[in-house]
């Protein structure tokens, strides 16, 4: 197995044992990153996809095939951890992949596309075809749906699911809100109570009525499976505009969140992100903010977090959009920086509000 790094993809992982495999999602293909052995250093041991915007990396547990979702190109697949790809998006619309999912079900994984324009695919066989869930565009909000930047569509940005249940599945919007499908995705009903702007929906593994909501005015927290919703952390909190969040399967208090002090059409002016890093112990009332072994200046946003989880233990891998992978295996205690400089680890044109002599994206505050 490997760690997949990536904005709009795979976040936690159970494995056997720690992996010595990084799968990193950049704007310029996949870098895997590879070590000889838990403790020993990390290298780059090849590029792939190269040309290509990759938003998104997943691997499939049943057949352990890695499908990447690119901006503008699409879904690729590779039976062989990530050598070697191949087109598999037959039947998905829209070139914009902005998030990719998987639930085991009776049947077997059934994995799921989001998409810019806001769209939602299903696939039943390992991404050889895909059909629409169109009802997700049957919501009253629908044309409400907006995203600052050009084209100004929203976009699917992050598909979670309850443990209990394959066929109840929570869609995020970006920018238009929260959807619940009690039934697959044949039908859906709007969530309310928070802001519109909303990054990702977390479901806490033992403790599935509690939801948490990043976006773009910090944290929602819910107890009841997203009946109502409380604000923990808006944008006076350290990590004002958080995007990653993780939580450890078998302890629903302990959770990790990423992100930049302010949003992004103000890192076009401060010319940093100043990100962070936070970890609570206590479901996201309180937030320790992570500084051990971390640069002491984070300029570029931390755009994807991963946790990987083995019996007696767990990892998290962090990647920017200045391309700079952040790597602990002790709770977050210190941190090894494991690759510099990589292409950017980007959600869309994040990056290129940060990075010198690009154009900016249209100005967001979203």
């Amino acid at each position: 197995m490997a760690i997949c790094v990536s904005h709009g993809g795979q976040t936690v992982s159970q494995t056997a044992r720690p992996s010595d495999a990084v799968l990193v999602a950049t704007t310029d293909g996949v870098v895997s990153l590879q070590r000889a052995a838990p403790g020993a250093p990390w290298s780059e041991a090849g590029r792939s996809l190269q040309g290509k915007h990759v938003s998104t990396l997943m691997i499939e547990p049943e057949r352990g095939v890695v499908f990447a979702g690119t901006h503008g190109d699409g879904i690729y697949a590779s039976d062989d951890g990530g050598q070697t790809w191949e087109r598999r998006d037959a039947g998905v619309e829209f070139g914009n992949i902005y998030a990719l999912s998987f639930v085991e079900s009776a049947d077997g994984p059934r994995l799921y596309a989001g998409t810019e324009p806001a769209h939602l695919y299903v696939s039943r066989d390992s991404g050889r075809g895909w059909e629409e869930l169109p009802s997700v565009r049957s919501v009253p909000s629908v044309a409400e749906w907006t995203f600052p930047g050009a084209p100004h569509e929203a976009h699917v940005k992050h598909v979670s699911f309850d443990p209990r249940s394959p066929e109840t599945i929570y869609a995020s919007i970006e920018v238009g809100g929260a959807l619940k499908s009690f039934d697959a995705g044949k039908s859906w009903q709007e969530m309310s109570g928070f802001y519109e702007d909303v990054h990702r929906v977390v479901v806490a593994p033992r403790a599935a009525d509690k939801l948490y909501i990043t976006g773009g005015e910090g944290i929602w927290h819910s107890g009841d499976a997203g009946a109502t919703w409380e604000h923990l952390t808006d944008r006076s909190a350290r990590i004002a505009y958080p995007d990653a969040l993780v939580i450890h399967p078998e302890d629903p208090d302990l959770m990790f969140t990423a992100g930049a002090i302010c949003s992004p059409g103000e890192w076009r002016t401060t010319g940093t992100a100043d990100a962070r890093i936070g970890r609570s112990r206590d479901a996201g009332r309180t937030w320790q903010y992570l500084e051990s072994g971390l640069p002491a200046h984070i300029r570029g946003n931390i755009e994807a977090m991963s946790m990987e989880v083995w019996p007696g233990g767990f990892a998290l891998c962090a990647g920017t959009t200045d391309g700079d992978i952040f790597y602990s295996d002790d709770e977050g205690e210190t941190w090894a920086t494991i690759a510099r400089a990589l292409p950017p680890v980007s959600k869309g044109g994040h990056y290129r509000n940060l990075r010198g002599g690009d154009a900016p994206v249209a100005a967001a505050a979203h």
